[in-house]
């Protein structure tokens, strides 16, 4: 295995101030960019942002931000997590990540998704009956595109193309990747495509999703394509001890889960719940530096990971404690994952 990478995400979860008082999008987005500049910093490996069209996420134009932050760091990739390819048009979608590649100096990366939200179907006028289909004839679409040469391509979600040519140009081509959620048909088209694997464990022992991997490797072989990645995304929070972290974190964790709650019938979240998710067989990552470390680690070993992103935001968690928790992700957390799987 290669040494792992160790990466962070963010949708820009719109957070409180010391006060208690809710921070407005525009500062919720300039800290976003504070995050990212520590984030290079420290040495981590990648920085990604959500796409989301709701109150709780400031995030709505991902490769905006991305683009500022490439303005203000050096080393560390800049890419989505997840741009939702589905309401989106592919070839302006290619075209804002070949121009945020130039902006980089090659350090942009995309994500392709149909995320885990539904608003920006009605927003940008797509029908939801379509959901399958729009994401299918987008990632061919964009599939196509990534060959940077002229595209005819015909599909029923948009306008025909015919010898098409799309500009800027790359230096080295673009690095993408299919964020999957739990499904077999999602993996299979990651490999058909030749993208990276993001699995985004939001729940559950990560152990589960070890049959997801090697179907990806199966795949990957039946399309005669060579290895390719296999990341993790997963959400977590660090602090100098397993019950700073903890308390920290919790209500977070609790804002967002009962505010999707309600929208998916899903019980009230409760401290229980919680000590499940940060324990073994959840998949919140949780703890000190040793103790997040540790979990890394076996998750890693566990699928044969070559990246783990940790979503660091969650909910109402301070601007200040989200710092703290990059800081020791990039100083102490890395380095002890890279021992253990040494």
């Amino acid at each position: 295995m290669n040494e792992i990478q160790l990466g962070l995400d963010t949708f820009g979860d719109v957070t409180i101030d010391e006060r208690g008082e809710r921070l407005t999008d525009a500062a919720t987005i300039r800290n976003v960019l504070a995050q990212a500049v520590l984030a290079d910093e420290v040495g981590l490996s990648f920085f990604g942002v959500g796409e989301h069209h709701r109150p709780e996420f400031a995030i709505s134009s991902p490769e905006i931000v991305l683009a500022a932050a490439a303005s203000v760091t050096k080393d560390i990739h800049l890419g989505t997590a997840v741009t939702v390819l589905s309401s989106d048009d592919p070839v302006r979608v290619y075209e804002r990540f070949a121009t945020l590649d130039a902006v980089s100096n090659g350090r942009a990366e995309v994500i392709l998704g149909r995320g885990s939200f539904i608003e920006s179907f009605p927003l940008f006028g797509f029908d939801l009956r379509d959901y399958e289909v729009l994401f299918e004839e987008k990632l061919d679409l964009f599939s196509q595109l990534m060959t940077e040469q002229p595209v005819t391509w015909q599909g029923t979600t948009r306008a025909s193309l015919t010898d098409a040519n799309v500009f800027p140009k790359t230096a080295n081509g673009l690095k993408a990747w299919v964020g999957v959620g739990g499904s077999p048909e999602s993996v299979v088209r990651a490999a058909r495509h030749g993208y990276g694997l993001m699995l985004a464990i939001i729940g559950g022992p990560a152990h589960r999703f070890r049959p997801f991997v090697d179907l990806y490797h199966r795949s990957l072989d039946s399309f005669g394509r060579g290895s390719l990645p296999v990341g993790i995304h997963s959400p977590g929070h660090v602090a100098d001890t397993d019950q700073q972290a903890w308390d920290e974190a919790y209500a977070g964790f609790e804002a967002m889960n009962n505010t999707i709650g309600r929208e998916r019938g899903w019980p009230p979240y409760n401290r229980l719940r919680f000590q499940h998710d940060i324990g073994p067989e959840g998949s919140i990552y949780a703890g000190s530096p040793e103790t997040v470390a540790r979990k890394i680690a076996d998750t890693v070993r566990t699928l044969g990971a070559d990246r783990f992103d940790m979503k660091f935001s969650t909910g109402t968690l301070s601007h200040d404690k989200l710092m703290r928790s990059i800081e020791l992700y990039g100083t102490k957390v890395a380095p002890l994952v890279r021992e253990m799987l040494a």
